[in-house]
């Protein structure tokens, strides 16, 4: 995840139609009938359901994927009656600030065990409405484009922030290069191999870096929105990825997240009902080859 100075760039998705009310017409004075004018009352009543305005749902996200995820959610909340307005953030503090203060309904950005870092640091009360998507973990070439030509003293490029670093290192064993202590799992870092047959040296970067030293590395290992934007397909460009139902992707699924005691509100549910739908898993499937997941449980 990127943690940037935040600027806030708005990307509404919808716009609230308001009317102005329809005033009925009165009788002439040559009128010999009290009867009251139908049509005008019929007129009236069809204008005002036209103009009805729909409930809005807002929702904090970041641009990729989640922004765009949104958006292909927006037609199927509007034939439930909803209007979704999407504000893209590109930081990881103000979305979840924001929820928080009851300006926004919710936000799309984060997984877990940061939601719940960020709670225990902050003070926040946000849980999780709904799982939509995980990015999974892969191993990319650098100089080298098979794990079968590693070599003694290959150098890898990996995250080094503990999450990111734990998700690489995890792939990396599960690939037969190396052995990690028994337990360490989510936490683990490069002090916890305790097999590295190859004497592989790693190169520990800001996950944002990482895509940057592929000429000068053997392998890297990017997470799926630094490689979206590094231009790779996790289908097409990965040497190996995390599988479906991999500890890590389990564990990372991004999520839904509202003020608690909001999980339960209708428009959260129509929310996260249609980011869990059919039409959404297509829309992921087609559009990002294998760099997001949509999460089928």
């Amino acid at each position: 995840m990127k943690k940037n100075l935040s600027k806030l760039v708005s990307l509404s998705l919808a716009s609230i139609i308001t009317a102005g009310a329809l005033v009925g017409c009165g009788s002439t004075a040559e009128s010999n009938t009290s009867e009251p004018s139908t049509n005008a009352a019929s007129d009236s009543s069809t204008a005002t359901e036209s103009t009805k305005e729909l409930e809005t749902i807002t929702v904090a996200a970041s641009a990729t994927p989640h922004a765009e995820i949104l958006e292909a959610a927006k037609e199927a909340l509007k034939e439930q009656g909803y209007d979704l307005q999407v504000t893209v953030f590109d930081d990881y503090v103000q979305p979840n600030e924001v929820v928080e203060a009851g300006d926004f309904d919710a936000n799309y950005f984060q997984h877990i065990p940061y939601l719940n870092s960020f709670n225990e640091e902050h003070g926040t009360h946000l849980v999780d409405a709904g799982d939509i998507h995980y990015e999974p973990f892969g191993i990319y070439p650098g100089t080298k484009s098979s794990l079968e030509d590693v070599a003694k003293g290959d150098v890898i490029a990996i995250p080094n922030d503990t999450t990111n670093e734990a998700r690489a290192l995890l792939l990396l064993q599960d690939n037969g290069l190396l052995t990690l202590k028994d337990g360490v799992g989510l936490e683990a870092t490069v002090n916890d191999i305790t097999e590295n047959p190859y004497d592989l040296d790693f190169e520990e970067l800001e996950a944002a870096q990482v895509a940057r030293v592929v000429g000068e590395v053997a392998f890297v290992v990017l997470n799926g929105n630094y490689a979206l934007e590094a231009g790779y397909s996790v289908a097409k460009d990965s040497i190996a990825y995390e599988s479906a139902d991999s500890v890590a992707a389990e564990t990372y699924v991004n999520i839904i997240a509202v003020a608690e005691g909001h999980e339960n509100d209708a428009k959260i549910q129509a929310l996260v009902s249609v980011l869990k739908s059919d039409d959404i898993k297509k829309f992921i499937e087609d559009n990002y080859d294998g760099a997001v997941v949509f999460y089928d449980k």
